[in-house]
């Protein structure tokens, strides 16, 4: 399959992930979808869409050191970054396609996925291969970001990324925020198998120490950084706008910001 060029996590864009950006949107997250995970007691699970481990490492705490987690992406250097944070046992790593996953039928009791299937190019053709591998009863256990509006650091990006780039505005920023329509996400999900499903939406108040250190990320760390620099704009300017707007609309760091993002069960009956 061609990687989407909103996957393309490569480069230096795992590191800004991870450092910038991690801490503030992805961590409370994480630990939300490993409370959930945990709950379900399983014995082997399939997390697709790693990244650098923020999730990973949530769920080896969450669960019992006896549970097998395989964790995979599709970029590698995602998880090269993932595999310096876990050293317990029962955690392995694979680059994997989550459109052709290389394990066996009802290989796994839960598949878990952390802020990746926006990024998916055919999501009832993902749920589906996901459902393949699940063991009859088995979940499949997701979130995904809410709307820009609910989500503002992605709303004034995208309109910087606009005001910058006008001839040719990056679009990176609608792909992890148009899958928002919960109607939407169950009728791929109905496509790709599942029959019942559960949905919740989760909402936080995060603490940003520091605009300009979380701003580097949200410019840095994606592959919305390609576009930028091709169309020979200085991301540092643009870091520069995206913080201080933040700083106006949110007040001087350290500071609070909202965000919300909404959770799938999926079962495999």
């Amino acid at each position: 399959m061609t990687t989407p060029a909103a996957a393309q996590f490569v480069g230096d864009i795992p590191r800004f992930y991870d450092q910038h950006l991690g801490p503030i949107i992805f961590q409370g997250y994480a630990e939300d979808l490993a409370r959930r995970a945990a709950s379900l007691a399983p014995s082997d699970v399939l997390e697709i869409a790693a990244g650098t481990g923020i999730s990973t490492a949530a769920l080896r705490q969450a669960l019992p050191p006896a549970t097998n987690i395989t964790a995979t992406d599709l970029n590698a250097a995602m998880l090269e970054i993932a595999q310096t944070k876990i050293s317990a046992g029962n955690v392995r790593f694979q680059t994997a396609d989550a459109m052709a996953l290389p394990f066996a039928d009802a290989a796994f009791d839960l598949v878990v996925i952390q802020f990746g299937v926006m990024f998916f190019p055919d999501r009832p053709a993902a749920y589906a291969e996901a459902r393949r591998v699940l063991k009859p009863g088995g979940t499949l256990l997701f979130n995904a970001w809410g709307s820009m509006q609910s989500n503002p650091f992605g709303e004034i990006a995208h309109r910087d990324a606009e005001r910058f780039l006008p001839d040719n505005p990056p679009k990176f920023y609608l792909t992890p925020f148009g899958y928002s329509d919960s109607a939407q996400v169950r009728a791929d999900l109905l496509a790709g198998g599942f029959r019942e499903v559960d949905h919740a939406v989760v909402q936080f108040s995060r603490d940003v120490p520091d605009w300009r250190h979380f701003a580097t990320g949200a410019i840095y760390g994606n592959p919305m950084i390609v576009d930028i620099r091709a169309g020979g704009v200085n991301p540092d300017d643009m870091v520069e706008a995206i913080a201080g707007e933040l700083e106006e609309r949110f007040g001087k760091a350290p500071s609070r910001m909202p965000l919300e993002a909404h959770v799938y069960a999926a079962k495999k009956r």
